[in-house]
């Protein structure tokens, strides 16, 4: 994600963005593979609001032998980048309102 010009964050709000941030790639996931075919789900996003904002999304996947000629590493790095996107998104409408 590139640099975005945002006013500090408060706890409430990086509490926010990080919980955003997983039920988005979770979400993303899901849509991909049937809950009934996962093993296991794991989301992590850690923040720290010193500037620059630094995010850190985690997400590790095991899925049901019956999914063995799914591509689980790019679902997973998709999700990330789902996640980072909607980060962007929130950041970005932080600034907006900050601006007003």
């Amino acid at each position: 994600m590139g640099e975005i010009e945002i006013p500090e964050l408060t706890l409430e709000q990086l509490e926010e963005l990080c919980e955003m941030a997983g039920a988005n790639a979770r979400e993303y996931f899901l849509s991909k593979v049937p809950s009934s075919r996962v093993f296991t789900l794991h989301v992590s996003v850690d923040g720290d609001d010193a500037k620059p904002l630094t995010l850190n999304i985690a997400v590790e996947v095991v899925l049901s032998s019956l999914m063995k000629n799914f591509d689980v590493t790019e679902l997973a790095e998709d999700a990330t980048e789902r996640a980072f996107t909607s980060v962007e998104v929130y950041l970005r409408k932080l600034l907006c309102k900050s601006m007003r």
